[in-house]
């Protein structure tokens, strides 16, 4: 006879794959949906990620963009805050929020977050010198 807790893990082990498939999907979903510019329908998606993976990283950068494109600053940097809490260092976060910055004026924390990208960067080392220069020249004015 099988004992109970051996049964528990067998019902846990056949639910478990379930469970990842349908967080994958809605991520996956999210991004088809946003590569086809459906953002509110996207933003749905990722959100549904969220709720079963609260630490999907890319749900929240994707939910940042979609925020950008509705021109909701406050909700695209949250989501930015998070991505880089979660890793801080997601390059593209790091390097969103210093844009983000440097369109508010702040500059002093663009230029904060550029230093922190320059110390992380792998694939944004070029934009993070080009963010460098437009800091340098914005601040100057």
């Amino acid at each position: 006879m099988i004992n109970k807790s051996f049964k528990i893990f067998l019902i846990i082990l056949f639910f478990s794959p379930n469970i990842l498939v349908a967080n994958t999907e809605y991520f996956e979903e999210g991004l088809s949906l946003f590569k086809k510019k459906k953002f509110n329908e996207a933003k749905f998606k990722f959100e549904q990620d969220i709720v079963f993976n609260p630490k999907s990283e890319m749900s929240y950068l994707y939910l940042s963009k979609i925020f950008r494109s509705f021109d909701d600053k406050n909700l695209e940097e949250q989501n930015l805050n998070t991505v880089i809490l979660i890793n801080p260092k997601n390059e593209e976060a790091i390097y969103n929020l210093a844009k983000l910055k440097l369109d508010s004026s702040d500059y002093k924390k663009s230029e904060e977050l550029n230093d922190r990208l320059m110390g992380v960067c792998d694939n944004f080392c070029e934009k993070s010198k080009k963010l460098k220069k437009e800091i340098e020249n914005l601040s100057k004015k």
